[in-house]
C-alpha cells in the first residue's frame, strides 16, 4: 500500500500529471515579471559581485563558498545523465528549452535565496542557518508547514539522495574499472565522513576548492571538443533551433517532446524553486552585507549549472558521430559520445566526472539537511552525531543496494518540498520586492548596500540580532 501511495503521488507530481513542471514554470514567469526580468537587466552586476565574495564574518561562510556549496549539490548526475535523457527523448531541440527554463529559473533562484538570507537564524554554535523552513516559520508564521518541509528535506536530501549518489559512483567505478561496489562504497563513505564531521565550514571549504577545478576541467574538455569539431558547430546550432520549434520533418510531435524533456531535465538539474539552495544562501555572510547580494550570487549558480555545464554535455553529445536511438538513454549515451571523441579514454573521463560530481553532491546534501536540525532543537552534539551516523550508514547501504524504492521515495520527498517552497516564496513576494528595492535604492545613492530589518517592511519577523543590534 505504501508503494502504491508513493507511486500515485509521484504520478501526479512528476509523471502524467506533471504538476511540478507547471508550478515551477509559473514561479519562473511570476518572479521574472515581479522583478522586471532581473536576470537579464542585472546580468553583468551578477558577475561583478564575485569580487569580494570570498570574504566572510565568523558567523557565516563567504558568498563564494555558498555559491560553490550550492553548485556542489546542483552539479551532479543531472548534468551528465540528465542532459543525455533530454536529448535521447526530446531531440537536440530539448537543449533550447533547457536554456529557456534556466533563464526563468534564475529569477526563482534569486527570490528563494534572498528569503534564505532575510530570515536566517543563529544556531547553538552562533553560526548562520537558513532555508525554507525558517522563512516559512518566521515570514509566514506557519510552523506546521515549516516542519512538513523539513521532514521532506530529511527524507530526500538527508537520507535517500546520499544512498543514490553513492550508488551512482560505485556503479560507474564498477563499469569503468571493475571495482567491487562494497569496496568503493567503503572508501567513499570514509572520505565523505572525514569532510562532513568538520561541519558546514569544512564542507564549504571543500566545495570552494574542488568545485571550481571540477567545473574548469569539464568546460575545458567541452571547449577542446568544440574546437576540434568547429566546422560542425553551425549545423549543430541550426539543428537545436529548428528541432526546438518543430521545423524539421518530424513536426509538432518532436516540438512537444523537445519542450517537455528540455524543461523537465532543466528543472531537475538547476534545482531552482526546490528549496535546497537557500540553505547554502542562508548560511552566508555576504559582501555587501545585504540579502540581495546572495540572491545574485545564487542566480549565477543556476546560470553556471544549466547554461554552462549542461550545455557542455550537450555539445559533447551532439558533436559526436553516434546514433541517438530515440529511446531513453542516460549516462551510457554520454559515455558513448566521449568514447567517440577520446576513444577508450572517454569511458574513464566520464566515470571520473560522475564520481567527482556525485561525491560533491553527497557532501553538500548533508549540509542542507543539517541546517534544519536547529528547527527541532537538535543542533547539539547528540543530534548532530545521530544524524551524521544515519547519513553515513545510508551512504554505505546505497553502495550495493537496489534503489528503485528509494528513488521513488526521494522523488516524492523532493516534489513535496518543491510544492511547499513555491507556495511560500510566492506568498513572500512582497518581501522579495521590498528588499530588492532597498538594495538598488542604496546603490543609486552611491552607498554600499547594508540591510536592516527595521528599515525595510518585511513580512513576519526576522530573528533578533541577525540584521539589527536590537
Amino acid at each position: 500500500m505504501f508503494e502504491q501511495f508513493v507511486g500515485t503521488v509521484n504520478g501526479v507530481l512528476w509523471g502524467h500529471g506533471q504538476v511540478l513542471i507547471y508550478v515551477l514554470l509559473f514561479a519562473g514567469v511570476w518572479f521574472s515579471y515581479k522583478l522586471n526580468v532581473i536576470q537579464i537587466r542585472q546580468f553583468c552586476h551578477m558577475f561583478s559581485l564575485l569580487r569580494g565574495s570570498n570574504k566572510a564574518e565568523k558567523e557565516g561562510i563567504s558568498s563564494f563558498q555558498a555559491l560553490c556549496t550550492g553548485l556542489s549539490a546542483r552539479v551532479g548526475t543531472g548534468n551528465l545523465a540528465g542532459v543525455a535523457v533530454a536529448i535521447s527523448l526530446g531531440g537536440s531541440g530539448a537543449i533550447f528549452w533547457m536554456w529557456v527554463i534556466a533563464i526563468l529559473g534564475m529569477a526563482t533562484g534569486f527570490a528563494e535565496s534572498v528569503l534564505g538570507q532575510v530570515y536566517k537564524v543563529r544556531d547553538s554554535q552562533g553560526e548562520f542557518r537558513g532555508g525554507p523552513a525558517y522563512y516559512i516559520q518566521l515570514g509566514l508564521n506557519k510552523r506546521w508547514l515549516a516542519v512538513s518541509f523539513s521532514v521532506c528535506l530529511f527524507l530526500g536530501y538527508g537520507f535517500s539522495f546520499s544512498a543514490m549518489q553513492t550508488n551512482t559512483i560505485t556503479d560507474a567505478l564498477r563499469f569503468a574499472f571493475d571495482i567491487p561496489e562494497l569496496y568503493s562504497g567503503l572508501v567513499i563513505t570514509i572520505l565523505a565522513g572525514s569532510i562532513i564531521l568538520g561541519g558546514l565550514k569544512a564542507i564549504a571549504r571543500f566545495a570552494e576548492r574542488v568545485v571550481p577545478i571540477m567545473g574548469i576541467l569539464f568546460v575545458s574538455m567541452a571547449v577542446i571538443i568544440t574546437a576540434v569539431n568547429i566546422s560542425d558547430v553551425p549545423a549543430m546550432l541550426k539543428e537545436i533551433i529548428l528541432s526546438a520549434f518543430g521545423l524539421q520533418e518530424a513536426g509538432a510531435g518532436a516540438m512537444g517532446a523537445a519542450i517537455k524533456n528540455g524543461i523537465q531535465r532543466g528543472l531537475y538539474s538547476n534545482e531552482a524553486g526546490a528549496g535546497s539552495v537557500p540553505h547554502a544562501s542562508g548560511s552566508a555572510s555576504p559582501v555587501p552585507n545585504h540579502p540581495v547580494t546572495q540572491g545574485y550570487i545564487q542566480m549565477l549558480g543556476v546560470f553556471l549549472d544549466t547554461i554552462v555545464l549542461c550545455s557542455c554535455t550537450a555539445v559533447i553529445i551532439l558533436l559526436a558521430d553516434i546514433n541517438i536511438s530515440g529511446e531513453m538513454e542516460g549516462i551510457r549515451l554520454t559515455q558513448s559520445a566521449m568514447t567517440a571523441h577520446l576513444a577508450t579514454g572517454g569511458v574513464y573521463f566520464v566515470a571520473a566526472a560522475i564520481t567527482l560530481f556525485a561525491f560533491t553532491s553527497v557532501v553538500a546534501n548533508f549540509a542542507y539537511a543539517e541546517s534544519n536540525l536547529h528547527l527541532f532543537k537538535l543542533d547539539n552534539r547528540v543530534g548532530r552525531g545521530l544524524y551524521t551516523s544515519l547519513y553515513l550508514l545510508m551512504m554505505l547501504w546505497g553502495a550495493t543496494a537496489t534503489l528503485k524504492e528509494v528513488w521513488s521515495l526521494a522523488d516524492m520527498a523532493l516534489g513535496l518540498m518543491t510544492l511547499v517552497n513555491i507556495f511560500a516564496i510566492v506568498q513572500l513576494t512582497p518581501t522579495v520586492i521590498a528588499v530588492n528595492k532597498d538594495y538598488h535604492k542604496q546603490r543609486a545613492q552611491g552607498k554600499e548596500p547594508k540591510f536592516s530589518d527595521t528599515e525595510v517592511n518585511v513580512q513576519g519577523k526576522c530573528e533578533l540580532g541577525v540584521w539589527s543590534k536590537e
